[in-house]
């Protein structure tokens, strides 16, 4: 009997302890919902919006995420001090390896680019393993981010598939992520070695009680080969003055509110692993778009709760 109220207090501590620290972003909450982190925190680009010049963000991110991604262009591109340093920050990379596998070849199709996967795309993927000694440092990664709105750019479900499952078989233990564009999700297939999926649509107000959004996220998951897979979610981050507020009728203001709709949409979804924010620095896509590091105080404290809870940190 003594043992049995024993368990309860305990039981009853944990719980409480673990329920207050949610409203912190505890490292003891355990769920669905693992991963928040933004775009162009380490691809090369410059904020145009500020006066210095930078192309890191880790250290105005790290607070606040456990993932980040970084841009591989060549299968020679030596990234271990980079993956090295989100490690040290508490974080793990995702990384663009989309040009590795994929070339342009010429406008058309549905995006108006066509891109064909590389007939040499086997061995430009042993090189960039080798050149990172991936095989031993996967550690420090989150995810492989290819397939950048594949059936959009023209990428055919055998090209896309060859790419995956060449590198489930290399890396295995690192998930495999492709985000596909809105307007062709009917199209899409996914192979089984895809862990992660995602589309990514902006400009809407309150994407947990949008009819459209949410259909958009149903057809999603009717389209997974697998039950396994997981629904990386993209946070709508940025802010472009014609789109969100003449087009979305979103002003800069109510891009907190925007955030906290996506998180609350992530947190009810069993599905969903990951809440990724497109895009920190700013300039990107247009010359005038604020990145979320531009957006108003109420927004980015609303990141930084978000990313706290989810993170753990």
């Amino acid at each position: 009997m003594k043992n049995y109220f024993l368990l309860i207090i305990i039981s009853t501590f944990l719980f409480t302890s673990c329920k207050k620290e949610a409203q912190a972003g505890p490292s003891c909450i355990e769920g669905h919902l693992k991963y928040f982190g933004f775009t162009l925190v380490d691809v090369g680009w410059d904020d145009p919006l500020d006066s210095i010049t930078k192309t890191n963000y880790v250290d105005e991110v790290a607070a606040f995420s456990n993932v980040a991604d970084i841009l591989v262009v060549n299968p020679t591109d030596n990234i271990i001090a980079r993956m090295q340093m989100m490690s040290n920050n508490q974080m793990k990379a995702i990384l663009h390896v989309n040009e590795i596998f994929f070339k342009y070849v010429g406008p058309g199709g549905p995006s108006g680019a066509l891109y064909d996967l590389r007939s040499d795309y086997q061995a430009r993927w042993n090189d960039f393993v080798s050149t990172n000694n991936l095989t031993n440092n996967h550690s420090m990664l989150q995810a492989f981010y290819i397939g950048e709105e594949p059936t959009w750019n023209s990428i055919s479900y055998l090209e896309l598939k060859a790419a995956t499952d060449y590198m489930k078989a290399t890396i295995p233990e690192v998930p495999n992520l492709v985000i596909e564009a809105y307007p062709i999700l009917n199209n899409l297939q996914v192979p089984t070695s895809v862990d992660w999926i995602g589309f990514d649509h902006y400009f809407i107000k309150d994407p947990k009680n949008s009819s459209v959004f949410l259909n958009e996220l149903a057809t999603l998951k009717s389209k997974r080969s697998s039950q396994t897979q997981k629904i990386a979610l993209v946070l709508d981050a940025h802010f472009i003055s014609s789109l969100h507020l003449d087009y979305g009728g979103i002003t800069e203001m109510q891009m907190k509110d925007v955030a906290t709709s996506y998180y609350n949409l992530a947190q009810s979804d069993q599905d969903v692993v990951a809440l990724l924010g497109y895009f920190w620095p700013g300039g990107f896509d247009d010359p005038g778009a604020k990145g979320a590091r531009e957006l108003p105080q109420n927004a980015k404290d609303e990141y930084m709760r978000i990313g706290k809870i989810i993170s753990g940190k």
